[in-house]
């Protein structure tokens, strides 16, 4: 299926989890001609539903809900000892005698699953796993466009085996958490530029590139490389719409050369952002560290407080190596903007 069919323009806003993803931004790029996409992986069901009827009210457009696809986790408490201990020097700077832990470790997918059935978006996307032939069939069944996350070509021949409408090959140069699930994470190493050419050439559906992508002529590089479309992230998170906490849109803003880098120490998953205190603190023992989404609950409490603070140290700026070229400007005008760059080159 030509990926035009759904959204004219060859543009998906990424959907960025705890990073300011509004339903006026999703709605602003559907309504401009790409795809919005509201990230859903760490809402409550009724919450999904809310934002979904808030994105509704504001466009008759098609639009994207994304999940991550996970488990409930059942840590032992040693693990879970030995993490809060190893964070805190973070903690402890913040004033705390303890941690507090977390009500719970993420979202039931498999709720969140049935929520996303009865909402019948046009297009869902997945990243961290894959779903079984089953739930594809169930999404289809729907009239939902299923789109999987992956970052080298076995996962994507997985995606299209299952019955997968469209694959994002995302690079390494891509911002936030990696989709790696098959194999190491560490050992998807693959540029976008390496990866899209590979994937289009193994799997016969749509390919759609992510990671590094900030303006038309990277938009125009990925299409001749053979994509059918692109997914920014880095780019949305600075627009207008975004509520992401303005301490970091404005490290996002000011980055210019400071470095990205791939970090367990977050969420217990390989994910990229600016470089910061919380990070090199952790370096040293972040494979000690517990996977996601165990991770991402106990240090939650850090990086909320230090949002409060606009404590930029120890919060996730999440953020792809093109991060120095992002623009601020309303979502519509970036997909005017993206759009008039791609004729020009």
């Amino acid at each position: 299926m030509d990926l035009r069919q759904i959204f004219p323009h060859p543009i998906i806003q990424g959907p960025t989890a705890g990073a300011g993803n509004t339903p006026a931004e999703v709605a602003a790029v559907s309504n401009a001609g790409a795809l919005g996409s509201l990230a859903c992986s760490l809402l409550a069901p009724d919450l999904i539903r809310k934002q979904v009827e808030q994105i509704r009210a504001l466009t008759e457009r098609p639009f994207c809900l994304n999940f991550f696809v996970q488990g409930l986790p059942q840590p032992n408490s040693d693990q879970v000892a030995h993490a809060i201990e190893l964070m805190k020097p973070l903690w402890s700077s913040l004033g705390w005698a303890r941690l507090p832990l977390p009500s719970k470790w993420c979202e039931d997918f498999s709720a969140q699953f049935e929520t996303l059935l009865e909402l019948k978006p046009a297009v869902a996307s997945f990243t961290f796993g894959i779903l079984s032939v089953e739930q594809i069939e169930r999404l289809h069944a729907a009239g939902i466009f299923v789109i999987g996350t992956i970052t080298h070509v076995d996962e994507a021949l997985a995606w299209q085996s299952r019955g997968a409408d469209a694959v994002i090959a995302s690079g390494v140069e891509a911002g936030g958490h990696r989709g790696t699930f098959i194999g190491e994470q560490i050992a998807a190493t693959l540029s976008v530029a390496e990866l899209v050419p590979a994937v289009v050439s193994a799997v016969n559906i749509p390919v759609i590139a992510a990671g590094g992508i900030m303006d038309g002529a990277d938009i125009k590089r990925m299409l001749a490389l053979g994509a059918q479309a692109v997914q920014m992230g880095t780019a949305f998170l600075v627009c207008d719409e975004s509520a992401v906490n303005e301490a970091y849109k404005q490290r996002l803003l000011t980055a210019g050369n400071h470095p990205t880098r791939l970090t367990r120490a977050f969420s217990g998953r390989y994910a990229r952002g600016l470089v910061n205190r919380f990070m090199d603190t952790l370096e040293a023992v972040e494979s000690e560290l517990p996977a996601y989404p165990v991770q991402n609950a106990l240090s939650g409490a850090i990086r909320a407080e230090a949002a409060k603070r606009s404590e930029t140290e120890l919060m996730s700026l999440w953020a792809g190596t093109g991060v120095a070229r992002a623009r601020a400007m309303p979502a519509a005008q970036l997909i005017a903007t993206l759009l008039a760059e791609m004729e020009a080159h």
